[in-house]
């Protein structure tokens, strides 16, 4: 799982197949890591497929999007 995550954080939207190629890992082991990332609510899988599902990582988006909204800091619209 750590090296799913680390891959994770260079390319936040990734299928298992991209995982796998990126960390040299299988695709079953990719598969099995996200899941267990999934249950930590680290990623989410967003296409709703059961083939070809693409996984974001959510805590790292959450993270980039904070101070991100439309008024912003200062109340500026």
């Amino acid at each position: 799982m750590l090296r799913l995550h680390e891959g994770l954080q260079a390319n936040p939207f990734l299928t298992a197949a991209q995982a796998a190629s990126k960390t040299g890992l299988s695709v079953p082991t990719v598969n099995s890591a996200l899941a267990g990332l999934e249950a930590l609510g680290i990623v989410c899988e967003i296409t709703g497929k059961q083939r070809g599902r693409v996984f974001a990582y959510e805590a790292f988006l959450q993270i980039l999007d904070e101070g991100t909204s439309s008024a912003g800091k200062h109340g500026n619209a």
